[in-house]
């Protein structure tokens, strides 16, 4: 855009993470617009920015260009008949939430919070507590638009173009801008969920209840305590879900059982202390009365969709508590024979003592087409980590050789760490994603900070 277009501005970029920055020139466009935008990129290329909730740098591009996709008046069409919904790929999850909830339908995978854009949820690939069962975001979008490198826009999906299709799904932005997309949703009978929690003493007691229940629900996910050691090891609460039915609710609930809001509790204030509030004392505090308020054993706890599927949503700006420096979120997949690796991964970081409090255990289904989605059948454990703790680089190249030696690799929707070399053993069907990559972008217009580290392009 022209330097003199008040929709361009000069700006420093970063994760959600904090950890990572650049200054990039951010473009604010509509679809009508987008064309001119994309013309007037620079030698650094550009790359399509949602809401910055990748916690790396997927979404920056130093010296280049950042483009913001505006929606449109006709953002989100429901489609109830067919069970789908047609939305700008500017909408965020919690725009489609608070449109299609109230109307007996949800989304068919939501990752841990909902200010994620319909393009980020395909670029990335996103994956929820339903992966078990209902595998990725991608698995249910049945068709995009993308504008490409050259302006022209294709119609892809599933059954057409179908190698671009995959290629979109989960290639971080790197194959065009996703326009908007027609996805499944699932019918809901109510705004509730019914929740069934276990407290478990141990790491396998976590692990082989998940196992033993994954079958009977659709949403699964386990908090770990990692400052328990010994016999305490790994001991954390697993929380299983399922849509409640009107029969679930209580007489207040059951009045509107499609009444839903998502209203942020409290914010937290811009002037908190350099090196954060987030350290072992108060932690270790959190973790034990996080552990002990779970009951052992409780089944049917009707609860908010928020405070199932996006707790941490409820506390705006809550990335703050980490300080000046920001953190890194480590997240990774191993097979289901790897077992071992991940127990000593969480021994590893028990030993370490850091200040971990959102720890996220999951199991994951099979995999789908895309050759750059993360989830393959296995283990997942995401940790976030404050970056001042001058053991953390160290600790996690040591996970790094772990996790790829066992045929497991990293969510680059979270990665701020790997190298190319390590990239490409996580994802040996990188060349596969690139001929579709060139086919589509053959001057390599699309480019952002990850894809340069990670060799993805120039």
């Amino acid at each position: 855009m022209f330097p003199a277009d008040p929709a361009a501005r000069r700006s420093v970029l970063s994760g959600f993470g904090r950890s990572t920055r650049s200054a990039a020139t951010l473009v604010e466009v509509d679809e009508r617009e987008l064309p001119a935008a994309i013309k007037s990129l620079p030698a650094r290329g550009g790359i399509m920015r949602g809401l910055g909730r990748s916690y790396g740098d997927p979404a920056q591009n130093g010296g280049g260009h950042v483009l913001r996709l505006r929606s449109g008046p006709d953002a989100m069409v429901l489609d109830p008949a067919a069970g789908t919904l047609t939305a700008s790929a500017g909408v965020s999850i919690d725009d489609v939430l608070r449109h299609v909830v109230p109307r007996g339908w949800f989304v068919p995978v939501t990752p841990g919070t909902r200010f994620v854009t319909v393009g980020g949820a395909i670029a990335s690939d996103i994956h929820g507590k339903n992966h078990h069962r209902d595998g990725s975001f991608g698995n249910h979008v049945r068709r995009l638009r993308l504008m490409q490198a050259d302006t022209t826009v294709v119609e892809v999906g599933p059954d057409r173009d179908a190698e671009l299709f995959w290629a979109t799904v989960g290639g971080m932005g790197l194959t065009g801008v996703i326009l908007d997309a027609t996805f499944d949703l699932l019918p809901i009978e109510t705004s509730r969920i019914a929740v069934d929690v276990y407290r478990c003493d141990h790491l396998d007691d976590v692990m082989s209840e998940m196992v033993a229940s994954e079958h009977d629900v659709r949403y699964s996910v386990a908090w770990i305590d990692l400052l328990a050691r010994g016999p305490r090891l790994g001991r954390g609460v697993l929380t299983n879900g399922g849509h409640a039915t009107i029969e679930q609710l209580g007489p207040d609930a059951a009045a509107d059982p499609l009444a839903y809001d998502a209203d942020q509790v409290v914010t937290v204030p811009p002037l908190v202390p350099p090196m954060g509030v987030i350290n072992r004392l108060s932690v270790s505090a959190f973790n034990e009365a996080w552990f002990r308020k779970a009951p052992r054993r409780r089944v049917g706890d009707v609860q908010r969709i928020p405070t199932y599927f996006h707790p941490l949503d409820l506390v705006g700006d809550w990335n703050r508590v980490y300080g000046r420096d920001g953190f890194v979120q480590y997240q990774f997949v191993v097979p289901n024979d790897a077992v071992e690796v991940l127990r000593t991964i969480i021994e590893r970081l028990a030993a370490a003592r850091l200040p971990i409090f959102m720890t996220v255990l999951k199991r994951f289904g099979p995999g789908n087409p895309a050759p750059l989605s993360f989830p393959l059948a296995g283990w997942q454990l995401a940790v976030d980590i404050g970056v001042r703790h001058r053991s953390v680089a160290p600790l996690l190249r040591g996970f790094d050789d772990l996790v790829l030696g066992a045929g497991g690799r990293h969510y680059l929707a979270k990665d701020a760490t790997l190298t190319a070399e390590q990239f490409r053993r996580g994802y040996p069907r990188l060349d596969e994603w690139r001929a579709v990559r060139d086919r589509v972008d053959p001057a390599g217009v699309w480019a952002s900070d990850q894809s340069r580290r990670l060799g993805l392009t120039g």
